[in-house]
């Protein structure tokens, strides 16, 4: 990986639809966006934050979330998850991360990655269901 500033911001916005509700995650009634869409937001500005720093066949994959979700945001609603790098130990890097509707903070916390070699992350994955 390429060397990456404590500091480093990412900003990403999704305009959301039905499947990304609290309902379709099987909360029925429940017509807001749901919780593990919003976790999801998180972990994609962290990972987009880190993304133009790794070298060839890296990527990251998410190994902690420590969130609290401040308020509801209706469906359909435009949703901005920030991550800013805080801290880095070897190939994890933790993030502050927030997610808002407009103004509305929605949820905040942390969230950590770590920095894997792809190809070999998922070759061991594929033999991880043979015995």
């Amino acid at each position: 990986m390429k060397p990456v500033a404590i500091g480093t911001r990412h900003r990403y916005s999704i305009a959301t639809g039905p499947e990304h509700t609290a309902e379709a995650f099987g909360n029925a009634g429940v017509p807001v966006v749901g919780t593990p869409a919003l976790i999801g937001f998180l972990e994609t500005a962290a990972d987009r934050c880190l993304k133009p720093f790794y070298e060839q066949k890296e990527g990251s994959v998410g190994t902690l979330v420590e969130i609290v979700h401040l308020a509801p945001a209706p469906k359909n609603a435009t949703i901005e998850a920030r991550a800013e790098l805080i801290a880095i130990d070897g190939r994890r890097h933790r993030f502050a991360v927030e997610a808002f509707h407009g103004d509305t903070p929605l949820m905040k916390g942390i969230h950590e990655r770590v920095v894997v070699d792809l190809e070999r992350f998922l070759a061991r994955l594929a033999g991880a269901g043979k015995t």
